[in-house]
């Protein structure tokens, strides 16, 4: 039986140890300390006492093919091409040279025109989902909302006077694709998606029933065509069902609105990672500069940062300080919306007919 060469396997997440700087590579493990320098310039000393400087800078995320040249072309002359970006799409510029550190800095801030921070208590770089720009389900744009609210928050990225990291999110629709983080901007629609009947048919109907989360779509005749019904009292207006058939249009100009939801985070430091919980909602959608979100997010970072401990994560903050005193310091009404009447309601609220804040 003749041998057959096997094509290489490419599925998985590739070896990172090939990418490493280096200096990363040769300290692998056996780094004695860190510091950071000023905001977006950080040392890390290993037990050798060989230097590797980082100079985090924030991103587009979204970019030309020019700027990745013009990214490509520094980090070949500064940093022996290593370059690298961060889950929130910060960029990090790698280097063991301490004398060409001002050169690669005014670099990044005048060649790429990109602002260095998002290290230590700062908000970073805000991670955002494609928007109008990619997403077939977008009720709002992620990536100009994120640059309308960063222009606002530009100093609290690039100063680090915050109690702790503040990891901001922003999703343009309700699957929340961004993730959650310490403070995170969701669209909110506020009816079941409207069904054309007629033109349901390009659509794979198995798919559409099955991807509901909530079990709220079934098959039905229209008019003598295999079509589907909401169950109304079923639908939680997520919009999973628009993404897998267009003739479903779940997106509404004139009641789509966002929330802010707050206290979510993934580290394990101090505490255990959380989900976020609403802090407001029924913000208007208002392209092209969103101010109304850009105000209420002002609001949860003036009054973290006024009442806030060293370390506290925005979400810690809340549970020291209680949900009544959160209200009361940024202004927003507590509504019924607010409550957890869900399944696992009983494991949070307190179990009698008076709710505890």
């Amino acid at each position: 039986m003749r041998e057959t060469k096997l094509a290489p396997r490419d599925q998985g997440a590739p070896d990172y140890t090939q990418y490493l700087h280096p200096l990363m590579a040769k300290n692998y493990g056996k780094w004695d300390y860190h510091e950071r320098i000023k905001p977006g310039l950080l040392v890390h000393v290993a037990d050798s006492g060989d230097k590797l400087f980082t100079i985090r800078a924030g991103s587009p995320r979204t970019m030309s093919a020019d700027t990745v040249r013009k990214i490509s072309d520094i980090a070949d002359q500064y940093c022996e091409g290593f370059v690298r970006f961060t889950t929130r799409s910060n960029i990090e510029f790698l280097t063991g040279d301490e004398a060409i550190l001002d050169q690669l800095i005014d670099a990044i801030e005048n060649d790429l025109g990109w602002p260095l921070g998002g290290t230590g208590p700062s908000v970073s770089n805000i991670a955002h989902t494609q928007g109008w720009l990619h997403c077939n389900l977008p009720g709002s744009d992620a990536a100009g909302s994120t640059k309308a609210l960063m222009d606002d928050l530009i100093n609290d990225f690039k100063t680090e006077n915050l109690p702790n990291r503040v990891h901001i999110s922003s999703s343009c629709c309700q699957i929340n694709c961004a993730s959650h983080g310490d403070i995170s901007i969701i669209v909110q629609h506020h009816h079941a998606p409207r069904i054309d009947h007629d033109n349901m048919q390009i659509c794979e109907l198995p798919k559409v029933v099955a991807i509901c989360p909530a079990a709220a779509i079934r098959p039905k005749l229209v008019n003598g065509k295999e079509s589907v019904e909401i169950v109304e009292e079923k639908c939680m207006y997520c919009g999973a069902c628009h993404g897998q058939c267009p003739s479903m249009e779940i997106r509404d100009s004139e009641t789509d609105t966002l929330s802010i939801w707050v206290g979510g985070k993934m580290s394990n430091a101090r505490s255990a990672p959380t989900f976020m919980k609403l802090a407001v909602w029924g913000i208007p959608n208002t392209p092209p500069r969103w101010p109304e979100v850009s105000e209420a997010v002002q609001k949860i970072l003036t009054a973290y940062k006024e009442t806030g401990k060293p370390w506290e994560r925005v979400g810690e903050w809340i549970d020291r300080i209680g949900w009544a005193k959160f209200f009361e310091l940024t202004g927003f009404p507590f509504t019924r919306y607010h409550i957890d009447d869900g399944p696992e309601a009983l494991s949070n609220l307190n179990r009698s007919a008076m709710v505890r804040l």
